[in-house]
């Protein structure tokens, strides 16, 4: 089912015009009710949707070839504006953001912990080196990090009682690195710093002020060894040095990028409508492109266990090398099943765990990892407008929409 250019754009702009919004005002336009986890919900029905005519064959499908069911399902304190690093899964818990902040038994849904002003709405959950950094929401310049299995404060660190809300993006095995904004005399901001933090001590590594114009909210970022990766609301692509900070180089994106790209084996690879691109991180320069038909864009790529794998907006899905560009397969079973393209995906075993941007003819798509063959789809079928997202332990793999949260067998 091919779709126009102007179509493909259309659907992502709601979902990232609420994450610009942020905070309580998005909350409030969106009538997103702060609640906190409720008693465990009753197991929605079937709630599934397949396409006639297939036979899955994994991905825990039923005997006829439908969703299984939910394992568990419970009502969440979700405020999610639709990113993948909103539903983690690790330490034998389960975390949406959300206030209270809560962690659920991944086995059976029940709660193990519950932190009040826990998650600042559309920040990451950021998990590295068995901690759960999170954002702050005070302006005191203090960053803190938990035990996801306890949620207890295992780690601190205070940036500097000038800086406010200091937002944790990305880490490494040595070092945390968060966004904040300065503060004025007047408390005002109209800057903001990138820093790095010691993931040991806490201390200050450096600190290196980024551009008059550039903001706060909105950035993405990864590391790979030397290297720290992030895009921005102002078609921003840029790359520092790890150790001191210093910018290797930064690029315009042809679009205004709201944070996908993936990072591999030393480049960073991001869709730019109808082309996607391969850098060098060491200089940026173009190591490889792959383009789709006119007036199709590509969507969120990921690369997981070394393959590349990337839906377009004509409802093409592909899985290419993350190194050369070339193409592994190419699959239509997505638009021959009239369904939605995903957005985000996990992998457990030989399934790929695919999570779509709308719920109308969406929801959580098994896809054959070496086919790229449909084996079926999950739909809780309560039309909420929220974003799908997915996250995976290895041995389950949990839905959120909206504020339900459903455990599905791997």
């Amino acid at each position: 089912m091919s779709r126009n250019h102007n179509s493909s754009d259309e659907r992502p702009d709601r979902r990232r015009v609420l994450r610009l919004a942020g905070g309580s005002l998005a909350l409030a336009a969106l009538g997103v009710g702060a609640v906190g986890c409720r008693e465990e919900d009753a197991v929605v029905g079937d709630g599934s949707e397949t396409p006639a005519g297939r036979t899955p064959s994994k991905g825990a499908a039923t005997e006829d070839g439908q969703a299984p069911k939910p394992l568990w399902t419970k009502s969440t304190s979700a405020q999610t504006y639709g990113d993948n690093d909103e539903l983690v899964a690790t330490a034998g818990v389960v975390i949406a953001t959300g206030d209270p902040l809560t962690g659920l038994d991944a086995a059976t849904g029940k709660e193990r912990w519950s932190q009040e002003d826990g998650a600042t709405p559309g920040a990451p959950l950021l998990l590295g080196n068995g901690t759960l950094y999170l954002a702050s929401g005070m302006y005191d310049g203090t960053v803190r990090g938990y035990d996801p299995a306890s949620g207890k404060e295992t780690w601190r660190s205070h940036l500097g009682k000038e800086y406010r809300q200091p937002k944790p993006v990305a880490v490494d095995e040595k070092q945390v690195y968060v966004i904040a904004e300065v503060l004025e005399d007047d408390y005002s901001s109209h800057t903001n710093v990138i820093a790095a933090l010691n993931s040991s001590t806490g201390k200050v590594a450096w600190k290196e002020q980024r551009d008059l114009g550039t903001r706060e909210n909105g950035v993405h970022a990864v590391v790979q060894g030397r290297f720290l990766v992030y895009t921005d609301f102002k078609k921003n692509l840029t790359v520092r040095d790890t150790a001191t900070g210093q910018q290797v180089w930064t690029q315009k994106t042809e679009l205004t990028n709201w944070g996908f790209f993936a990072v591999h084996e030393g480049l960073v690879i991001i869709p730019q409508r109808e082309k996607l691109q391969a850098f060098n991180l060491s200089d940026g320069t173009e190591k490889w492109s792959l383009e789709t038909q006119k007036y199709t864009s590509f969507k969120a790529p990921a690369v997981l266990e070394d393959v590349l794998y990337v839906a377009d907006s004509s409802t093409t899905l592909w899985a290419v090398d993350p190194q050369t560009g070339k193409e592994i397969w190419q699959s239509k079973s997505l638009a021959d099943a009239e369904v939605q393209e995903p957005q985000q995906f996990v992998k457990a075993g030989s399934t790929l765990y695919a999570a779509t941007d709308l719920d109308k003819q969406g929801g959580v798509h098994a896809i054959d990892a070496k086919t790229g063959n449909l084996l079926w789809t999950f739909n809780d079928k309560s039309g909420d407008y929220h974003s799908w997202l997915v996250a995976t332990d290895g041995k389950h793999v949990f839905a959120l929409h909206g504020e339900q949260l459903h455990a599905l067998p791997a």
